[in-house]
């Protein structure tokens, strides 16, 4: 059974990623802990609300400094929703606001010009590059479960493993080495997203 840590940032209901992680056999850990933290073999970290306020929860319970300890050690992590936008260097959302800096870009609001509804809510098509772990037997166009205003912007391209089109073109996966973040969430995007979970617990 793999076991996992499901970091709690105290913003948000956490028991849709924790039963999704357990129906596919995972055996998880949700902690605020840092100490529990440090000896996780993967770790995932799902955020919703404001960027702001959960990078104010981890630093206040002394997580910050863990996860990027864990991170440099080569643990895989993946980030979801507010989660994936924490792993960048900054973020627009009420302020400017530092994040994690584990992948180099920024996260910013959708504009208002585009000719979309925001928050992006619903359902909404991959397109994968399909020698990324996390897409392993997902299909190109695969539908996913989308709830943001923000989007992410790597500096780095070759971090981008999917993109989605909303208005505009945007990344909504990424990878760096042991570093995974995804825009939508998996636990609500019924067999797609237990499949891309499932392949997360497999990374080395």
């Amino acid at each position: 059974m793999k076991k996992v840590i499901l970091i709690d940032a105290g913003t948000g209901n956490l028991r849709s990623v924790q039963k999704a992680l357990e129906s596919i056999g995972a055996d998880v850990l949700r902690t605020d802990d840092p100490n529990k933290v440090l000896s996780a073999k993967k770790v995932v970290l799902p955020g919703v609300g404001a960027f702001g306020d959960f990078l104010s929860g981890l630093r206040a319970r002394g997580l910050e400094s863990v996860i990027n300890e864990i991170a440099a050690r080569g643990v895989p992590l993946l980030g979801i929703c507010v989660g994936m936008q924490a792993l960048f260097e900054t973020g627009e959302e009420l302020g400017e606001y530092a994040g994690l800096g584990l992948l180099r870009g920024r996260v910013e609001r959708f504009a208002e010009s585009l000719a979309v509804k925001i928050p992006h809510t619903g359902w909404n098509q991959l397109t994968v590059r399909n020698d990324a772990l996390l897409f392993d037997q997902i299909k190109d166009k695969a539908y996913v479960y989308f709830n943001h205003s923000y989007y992410c912007q790597p500096k780095n391209l070759s971090d981008v493993i999917a993109t989605t089109d909303y208005g505009l073109q945007y990344a909504c996966a990424v990878q760096h080495e042991n570093i995974f973040g995804v825009q939508f969430h998996p636990e609500k995007s019924q067999a797609v997203g237990l499949q891309i979970l499932r392949n997360f617990l497999e990374a080395k």
